[in-house]
């Protein structure tokens, strides 16, 4: 398949030379459709995502071939031909494999022991041996699942999606092209383009957003909120340009590509009071949006281990929502958790977490028993319709393979999760508590996660504190 990919690239490539932009689309076409049928047969979504590396070329041939021809609705296409691909069928789940929930279970107890252990200021080099042992086993035993699934038809309808947005809904997908951000504003049966301004100066304004709101979330930092601020109205200027002034007065979904996923996106001016969600792909956006609850309503609230606050807004959540399953102190394990929330209408996890760079897939929240991680959220039959994350950088993604994303989130929405509300950074833990209860509040007013989030944000106190901890949660899909 490899072989054959690169020959259509290199009849992609001809044809540009020879001036020909509709050979250029149908070799770029051909290509990755070839890709597509390789890419199924993994199991694995990390060997999914990177597989993708391998069709960069040719969705930047098609992309850029669209921008010649000035048409945005087909840049619109290709730019959603390859994004975030590994979301378009969930991962293969394992058979009973009695040896990778051994090795689970194993890595789990050592993981917890190493955690206790660094806590106490002891060496514990035998330990994080064990730990990066287990690790490679789990990781060797997944990647070597083959896929069981043809995957569904990926054709993108843009009439489909501006159907679906209305007249007040607007869509803004970030494509980049030689460097620069390219805007595609979606919404009123139209899509239209503007050029904003570098990608590689957006990315150093998001690393120093991501700088000052880890400040902010310890007291004594005001004087970092002008700075922050700042920063986000440099953003505004490089990720959305002219497009700002044209997003209308409704709600606004941002679809930025993977090297963007840091943007904490609520802190832009013109984004800062709407309602706001983020999804990997516009495809993504609709899939959640067609998505239904699962019959019953069951509500889980967690509450994880060593939080500063003790996971204070979760007795006030079992009150508000009479019947609700809780789990925490000794309830609080991996597999109980698992089960409960399998199939649930509603999660609240109230736990730290922990992302890895290194290994996205092992990123984890802090149960009871050791840590709760991605691979275990991948063998769940139905993740949570909507999933609340009190919880540090659970909203943080490790950009591999052409433009596809791993973490926490990416794996729960192809999973049956409509809605998600997780952090891209280190939050205050008692910060986060009135902002999850005024949260709760707008959803058992029926509002959608996005509309209760900015409801949310307006209901905090105006200190510096409480202003980074609701810029840093974002609303994710469609629910």
């Amino acid at each position: 398949p490899l072989a054959r990919m690169t020959g259509w690239a290199a009849q992609a490539l001809r044809a540009r030379a020879a001036g020909s932009g509709r050979g250029v689309l149908e070799a770029c076409r051909r290509g990755l459709d070839v890709l597509d049928e390789h890419r199924m047969t993994l199991g694995a979504s990390e060997l999914r995502a990177r597989a993708t590396a391998q069709g960069a070329e040719l969705a930047t041939l098609a992309q850029q071939a669209s921008l010649d021809s000035g048409s945005p609705r087909r840049l619109l296409v290709w730019s959603e031909r390859w994004r975030a691909t590994a979301l378009s069928a969930p991962p293969t789940r394992p058979p009973a494999d009695p040896g990778l929930q051994s090795d689970l279970t194993a890595f789990r107890e050592i993981a917890a022991r190493a955690e206790a252990a660094r806590m106490e200021a002891r060496p514990v080099p035998a330990l994080e041996r064990e730990q990066r042992r287990l690790e490679r086993e789990i990781r060797s035993r997944t990647l070597h699942l083959r896929g069981d699934s043809p995957g569904e038809d990926r054709r993108f309808e843009p009439g489909l999606l501006l159907e679906r947005l209305g007249d007040g809904i607007r869509l803004v997908e970030l494509a980049v092209l030689d460097g620069r951000v390219q805007v595609l504003l979606c919404g009123q049966g139209r899509v239209r383009r503007f050029e904003a301004g570098l990608l590689a100066e957006a990315e150093t304004e998001a690393e120093h957003v991501q700088a000052g709101l880890r400040r902010l979330a310890h007291p004594g930092a005001e004087g970092r909120l002008p700075v922050v601020e700042a920063a986000g109205r440099r953003l505004e200027e490089l990720l959305l340009g002219p497009a700002a002034a044209q997003l209308g007065e409704g709600p606004v979904v941002v679809v930025p590509p993977a090297r963007l996923h840091r943007v904490p996106w609520a802190l832009l001016p013109s984004l800062r009071e709407r309602v706001l969600s983020v999804s990997p792909s516009a495809s993504s956006w609709l899939r959640a949006r067609e998505t239904e609850p699962p019959p019953g309503g069951r509500h889980v609230l967690v509450r994880g281990p060593g939080l500063a606050t003790g996971g204070a807004e979760v007795p006030h959540l079992a009150c508000r929502y009479g019947g609700s399953v809780v789990l925490e102190q000794a309830d609080a394990r991996v597999p109980r958790v698992l089960e409960e929330l399998d199939g649930a209408a509603l999660a609240h996890i109230a736990a730290h977490g922990t992302f890895r760079a290194d290994s996205p897939l092992f990123s984890d929240l802090r149960m009871a028993d050791g840590p709760l991680i991605v691979h275990d959220f991948e063998r769940l039959d139905r993740s949570p319709y909507r999933i609340i994350l009190s919880c540090c950088d659970t909203a943080r993604f490790a950009s591999v393979g052409a433009d596809e994303l791993l973490g926490l989130v990416t794996a729960l929405l192809p999973l049956g999760t409509a809605g998600v509300v997780a952090s891209s950074a280190p939050v205050n833990d008692a910060a986060v508590v009135p902002l999850m209860l005024a949260l709760h509040k707008g959803l058992s007013e029926g509002l959608s996660l996005a509309e209760a989030l900015r409801d949310a944000r307006a209901a905090l106190p105006g200190d510096a504190l409480h202003q980074a901890t609701g810029w840093a949660f974002s609303a994710f899909g469609a629910a």
